[in-house]
């Protein structure tokens, strides 16, 4: 019997063993390739490594991780990008979810002044800014959208996640920025967006919570499950394996 082929899952963002959230992204897919008995393997994508598609191509999903400011947002941006339009199945986390929304905003709405504040402070449009309140090392409860991929991944409509983040989606750009395909599915208590889904694709989530966080205390994060579903069912569709990039 031939050995099903391990799915594999690129990791966008600059390896820091300081980040705790970089700590928790190996031990959730450790977590979520024995739940599912699918074999998982994973690669740190460097940002200033990204460069074209073709390093992209091997990868069966994409995860852009925590720890942005990056050292090349081009290169998240373009990873972002390539799982969006190939489809790969994508989660972004945080720094992720900030980029996620750039990404599309530019690419999809036509922006290309959009900005993240962090960044570029004085842009004329920073599609993500400073939040009102910052959520380091914050923990709050989070309303996710019924039918939603993440209320389908958590079993639930509500959930307590974990943040450290200074910057989200800019309230004066919210009307346009998902009026389209681009879907608010999960909010605050006080109705701001903590995360975002793509219609129309595989699998595209993008949260401004850690939910890998919850792997360090060894519990399967529901969402990195479900993304990892995602990843060992795009392979087990394939015809044949692409042939992974050497380190």
């Amino acid at each position: 019997m031939n050995a099903r082929p391990s799915a594999l899952i690129g990791l966008i963002g600059d390896y820091d063993a300081g980040v705790t959230a970089h700590q928790a992204i190996p031990r959730a897919l450790a977590l979520a390739e024995g739940a599912l008995g699918a074999p998982l393997q994973f690669r740190w994508l460097p940002t200033e490594t990204i460069e074209g598609d073709a390093m992209l191509a091997p990868f069966d999903a994409l995860w852009c991780v925590p720890a942005s400011p990056y050292r090349s947002m081009a290169g998240a941006l373009r990873a972002i990008r390539f799982a969006r339009e190939s489809p790969r199945p994508f989660l972004g986390t945080c720094g992720g979810f900030q980029h996620a929304v750039v990404e599309y905003a530019r690419t999809v709405l036509g922006w290309a002044d959009a900005e993240h504040a962090e960044i570029a402070p004085d842009a004329a449009r920073p599609v993500i800014a400073a939040l009102s309140c910052s959520l380091v090392e914050v923990t709050n409860t989070v309303r996710l959208r019924p039918g939603s991929r993440i209320a389908a991944a958590y079993g639930t409509t509500a959930a307590t996640e974990g943040y450290h983040c200074r910057y989200g989606l800019n309230e004066a750009f919210r009307e346009t920025l998902v009026s389209g395909a681009l879907r608010v599915t999960a909010e605050d208590e006080a109705g701001d967006i903590r995360a975002l889904e793509l219609e129309g694709h595989p699998f595209f989530v993008a949260t401004l919570f850690q939910p890998e966080r919850a792997a360090l205390t060894g519990r399967l994060p529901p969402l990195v499950a479900a993304f990892a579903r995602a990843a060992a069912e795009r392979v087990a569709g394939l015809p044949e394996r692409i042939s992974a990039p050497a380190d």
